[in-house]
C-alpha cells in the first residue's frame, strides 16, 4: 500500500536517524549492532522513498554518501582561518631546542603538551553551521583549497549531522586527516592488479588520488577514513586542546585514541620513542607524532611565524627510504603468461633488510616514474614488507641514463608477447613456454594447493629441464620413469620414493585444492572452495556457463568468464582428462561432520602460535569442516582463534565483539566434531 506524505516523511526520518546511528557506532565506536545485510536493506528503503518523495530531500540524509552527480571542476574556496603547516624535525635535539623556545617565550615552566600520532593523510577542513556540515575543502596553499564536499560526504565517518550541536554556537571549523587504512589499501591495489589497472604507490597517494575524482560516486566506492584533531568555533571560548579532543568525540568525530598530555620535554621524547618502536601495529600509516601546546589561551599567545604555528612541531620518524642506483631492468614470467618488469638494483640497506630488487609492476609504472637504467632511485619498505622503487631522483640523473624500452618476445620462449585492450600486462601466450610450466607445476604442489612434499623450486627446474615433466599431468606417471629418476645428481633411491609418496598423497586432496592448483586465473584458494561446494564435480564444473557460475555468491563475473574460458581451452580439457584418469578426486561433498559443524559457512581468523598444530594444519582442519579462513578481522568474522603472542587482531576482535577462541576451547570444537 502507497504511504501517504505524513507517513512517508515520519518512515523517512526514522530511517535517517537509524542508519545515523549504525554509521556512528560501526566507523566511529567499531562497534556495529547489525549485520550488513540488514543496514542495505534500510539504506535502499531510504533511497527509494526519497525518490518518490523528493519535496523531503535534506542535505544531511545518510543516502548522500552513495554519491551525487559528477562535478566538472572544483571550486576554490578561502579558509576562514589559514591552514598553517607544521615545522619538522627528525632530530630528539631540535624537539628539546623546541621545548626551550616555548618556555623563554612563555616565561613559565607550567603548561602541558599534548602528543598525538601524525597520520600520513591528506589535511582537511570540515565546516558547519548549526551541526550541519556544509563544506569541506583541500588544505592547497594553506590559504584557498578546493571544494570537495561532495566527495567528503561519501566517508561515512565524517557525520553530515554533529551528534551535538554545542550551545551558541551557529558556526564551527573540525579538522583533521583522510587516510586509507593499510588493508584496504592493499585489497584495492589487488582489485587493480586482476582488472590491469595502475596501482597506487601507498595508502597517502590512494586517498590523495581518490578525493580529486570529479564523480564522488567513485569516491563512494573506495573506503576512506576521517580522524579530527583540531576544533574552532565562533561564539565559543575553547579551554584546551586535549578538551577539544573530547568535543570532537561527542560531537561525532573519530580522534585518535593514542594521546598523551605531557608535562615534561622527556615525557614527549618517549612517546616519540615508543611509536617509533610499535608504529607497524598500527593497521594504518603514521610518519611521526605531533607536539601541540595544550592550551588554547597559550597558543594565541605564541602566536606563528611565516607558514607555521609557534605552538606545535611535527616530531618525525626516520623514513624507511633509501636512495640507490637502478642498474638493470629484467623480466619474471609468471604461470599464467604475465610479463613483470623487475628493478636489479645496487643493493641497499632499508628497514632491516638489503633490498636488491624490487618490482616495477607493468611499462605504464616504468613510463609514469620515467625510470631509466642508471638513474639514483627511491627505495621505500613499507608496513608490508615488500620493497618498491617510489621515484626517481632527477637531480642525480646522468647524462648516459638510458631510456627504456618493454620487451617485445618473452625472456624464457622468445614468443611475441601481447598486450590486452584496456590491460597494463604484456603476456607471453605460448602455453609451452618453459617458465610458464615450471610457474604451473610449482603452483600446483604448493602446500595450499596439492602440497606434494619434496616437489620445490629446484626439483621442478631440474624436471622440466630433463623434460621428465611439461605439465602438471606428467607428475602422475613420474613412477614410471624411476629408474632414470635415481640415477640423476643429488638423487637417490629413498629421495625418489619420498617425492613419488607425495605425488601419490596428492591425489587424496579435496576438489577444491586441486582446482586452485590448475592456476585459473583470479580464482584463489577461498574462491576455489566457494565454486566446489556449489558445483561439486568436475564435470558440472566444466560444463558450468558464465550465468551459473556468476550466481553463485562471492563469484563475479570475471571470475566467471576466466573460468569458462579455462575450460573452454582443448589443453585444458585434455589435461584434466589426464588428471582424472590419475585418479585425482574430482567431486567435492563435505561430511556430515562438517554439516553440522559449528564452523560451517563461518569466517574464521587465526591469531598467534598454536602449542598443538601449525598454522597450516589448524586451517586444513577448519577447512574442512567447512569454514572459511581470512586473514584480517572484521564485523563479517564469526570467530578468532587465538595462540600464545596474539597481536593487534585480538584487541580489533573484543572491540567488535568478534567471538573469540582460545586454544583449549578451539581444540574441544574440534575433538566434538571428529567424534560426531
Amino acid at each position: 500500500m502507497a504511504l501517504s506524505p505524513t507517513a512517508a516523511l515520519k518512515r523517512i526520518a526514522a530511517l535517517r536517524d537509524e542508519i545515523r546511528t549504525h554509521d556512528h557506532r560501526y566507523y566511529v565506536l567499531a562497534q556495529p549492532s547489525i549485520s550488513d545485510e540488514t543496514y542495505d536493506k534500510r539504506m535502499r528503503e531510504l533511497i527509494d522513498l526519497e525518490g518518490q518523495f523528493p519535496q523531503f530531500a535534506s542535505p544531511d540524509s545518510p543516502s548522500l554518501r552513495v554519491g551525487g552527480v559528477p562535478t566538472k571542476s572544483f571550486a576554490t574556496v578561502t579558509h576562514d582561518v589559514p591552514m598553517l603547516s607544521l615545522s619538522n624535525t627528525y632530530s630528539e635535539e631540535e624537539v628539546r631546542e623546541f621545548d626551550q623556545r616555548v618556555r623563554s617565550a612563555l616565561g613559565t615552566e607550567s603548561f602541558e603538551y599534548v602528543c598525538e600520532l601524525k597520520f600520513d593523510g591528506v589535511a582537511m577542513s570540515l565546516v558547519y553551521e548549526d551541526g550541519l556540515f556544509v563544506r569541506g575543502a583541500t588544505r592547497g596553499d594553506g590559504t584557498q583549497g578546493d571544494d570537495i564536499t561532495n566527495n567528503l560526504k561519501t566517508i561515512r565517518s565524517i557525520p553530515l549531522r554533529l551528534l551535538k550541536t554545542p550551545k551558541g554556537v551557529q558556526r564551527l571549523e573540525v579538522r583533521g586527516e583522510v587516510f586509507m587504512r593499510l588493508d584496504d589499501f592493499r585489497k584495492m591495489n589487488e582489485e587493480r592488479e586482476r582488472a590491469g589497472e595502475k596501482l597506487f604507490i601507498n595508502p597517502r597517494n590512494s586517498a590523495a588520488g581518490t578525493l580529486k575524482l570529479q564523480d564522488s560516486k567513485a569516491v563512494a566506492q573506495r573506503k576512506l577514513n576521517f580522524i579530527a584533531y583540531y576544533l574552532r568555533t565562533d561564539g565559543r571560548t575553547l579551554d584546551s586542546h586535549s578538551h577539544n579532543l573530547r568535543l570532537l568525540n561527542d560531537f561525532g568525530f573519530p580522534v585518535s585514541e593514542h594521546t598523551k598530555v605531557c608535562n615534561r620535554v622527556e615525557q614527549v621524547v618517549a612517546f616519540w620513542k615508543s611509536w617509533e618502536e610499535h608504529r607497524d601495529k598500527l593497521p594504518y600509516d603514521i610518519d611521526g607524532v605531533v607536539v601541540k601546546v595544550n592550551s588554547i589561551r597559550l597558543q594565541q599567545e605564541l602566536g606563528s611565524v611565516a607558514k607555521s604555528p609557534r605552538w606545535a612541531i611535527a616530531f618525525k620518524f626516520a623514513a624507511r627510504s633509501a636512495e640507490t642506483v637502478l642498474n638493470d631492468i629484467t623480466f619474471q614470467v609468471g604461470r599464467v603468461g604475465t610479463i613483470t618488469p623487475v628493478a636489479e638494483l645496487q643493493p641497499v640497506f632499508v628497514g632491516g633488510s638489503t633490498i636488491s630488487r624490487a618490482t616495477l609492476h607493468n611499462e605504464d609504472f616504468i613510463r609514469d616514474l620515467d625510470l631509466r637504467i642508471g638513474d639514483t632511485v627511491v627505495v621505500e619498505k613499507g608496513g608490508d614488507v615488500i620493497p618498491k622503487v617510489s621515484s626517481v631522483v632527477l637531480a642525480k640523473r646522468q647524462r648516459n641514463a638510458k631510456k627504456f624500452t618493454f620487451a617485445k618476445q618473452c625472456p624464457a620462449c622468445d614468443t611475441s608477447l601481447f598486450r590486452p585492450a584496456e590491460e597494463a600486462n604484456y603476456y607471453c601466450e605460448n602455453s609451452d613456454c618453459p617458465a610458464q610450466i615450471r610457474g604451473r607445476i610449482e603452483h600446483f604442489a604448493h602446500r595450499s594447493a596439492m602440497d606434494i612434499e619434496g616437489l620445490g623450486e629446484a626439483i621442478v627446474d631440474q624436471l622440466v629441464q630433463q623434460k621428465f615433466i611439461q605439465n602438471v599431468a606428467d607428475l602422475y606417471a613420474l613412477h614410471k620413469k624411476k629408474p632414470k629418476l635415481v640415477v640423476l645428481e643429488g638423487w637417490g633411491e629413498k629421495s625418489v620414493q619420498n617425492l613419488l609418496d607425495g605425488i601419490e598423497a596428492s591425489k587424496r586432496k579435496p576438489f577444491s585444492r586441486l582446482l586452485f592448483g590448475l592456476g585459473v586465473r583470479h580464482v584463489g584458494a577461498g574462491i576455489a572452495q566457494l565454486i566446489t561446494r556449489n558445483l561439486n564435480s568436475m564435470e558440472l564444473l566444466a560444463q558450468a556457463s558464465e550465468e551459473v557460475l556468476s550466481n553463485i555468491q562471492g563469484v563475479g563475473p570475471r571470475i566467471a568468464e576466466s573460468v569458462v574460458r579455462f575450460f573452454r581451452d582443448k589443453h585444458n580439457r585434455r589435461l584434466v582428462g589426464q588428471l582424472t584418469s590419475a585418479g585425482l578426486t574430482m567431486t567435492e561433498r563435505l561430511p556430515k561432520a562438517a554439516m553440522d559443524s559449528p564452523f560451517n559457512g563461518k569466517r574464521i581468523v587465526l591469531t598467534g602460535s598454536l602449542s598443538s598444530m601449525s598454522r597450516d594444519e589448524a586451517k586444513e582442519k577448519i577447512e574442512s569442516l567447512g569454514g572459511k579462513i581470512t586473514g584480517s578481522v572484521s564485523k563479517q568474522t564469526d570467530f578468532l582463534v587465538v595462540g600464545a603472542d596474539a597481536g593487534s587482531k585480538l584487541s580489533k576482535a573484543k572491540s567488535l565483539s568478534v567471538k573469540i577462541l582460545e586454544e583449549e576451547a578451539f581444540l574441544k570444537l574440534l575433538r566434538q566434531q571428529m567424534r560426531a
